[in-house]
């Protein structure tokens, strides 16, 4: 899975998506057996017809996901969840400063406030990670990754996080009447 994606499923799946600072948010409901996986950018919220891939934003992957879980069956009263990523893999930058660390409380705080329990979590650190998430049992096999690796990864971010000011850029240049 990309950056920016979400992906739930009803039947059984395996989920896998390769992760620097961005966050995955694994969403399982136990009872109806649906489960799915987001990969989050940047915290936050995209407005949905500005941007082609509003899911990068942190708002907008964990509402469409969970909205694509209730559509497969899953009820969101049901649903836990398990973190994964949100590495500082730019080690220039402090704490409050890189986005692995921000995209981790975004996450928690939405969870917390939208009553899902975390029941595992893998974040932080300096490692990437490769997840593995099975959508009928929730189980999660995790793979650290070697530096060969993180530097493909931090360039694919970087990539994304220019198309992002791009976009924004482009809504710079709109005069909008109301």
């Amino acid at each position: 899975m990309g950056i920016g994606e979400y992906y739930a499923s009803s039947s059984p799946v395996v989920i896998s998506t390769l992760l620097g600072s961005c966050v995955a948010a694994c969403l399982w409901d136990p009872v109806k057996k649906v489960g799915g996986m987001n990969h989050i950018l940047l915290p936050g919220r995209a407005h949905m017809q500005h941007f082609n891939t509003p899911a990068r934003f942190g708002v907008n992957a964990m509402e469409l996901l969970i909205n694509e879980i209730i559509s497969l069956g899953g009820r969101k009263k049901n649903l836990v969840a398990k973190i994964f990523g949100g590495s500082n893999i730019y080690p220039v930058l402090t704490e409050n400063l890189a986005a692995g660390p921000r995209n981790v409380a975004f996450v928690k705080e939405f969870l917390t406030l939208e009553s899902i329990e975390i029941i595992n979590e893998n974040t932080g650190g300096t490692d990437t990670r490769v997840i593995y998430f099975h959508t009928d049992t929730c189980d999660v096999f995790l793979k650290r990754t070697v530096s060969s690796m993180r530097e493909k990864l931090v360039a694919r971010e970087n990539q994304m996080l220019r198309k992002l000011m791009e976009e924004a850029a482009k809504l710079a240049d709109i005069e909008w009447f109301r």
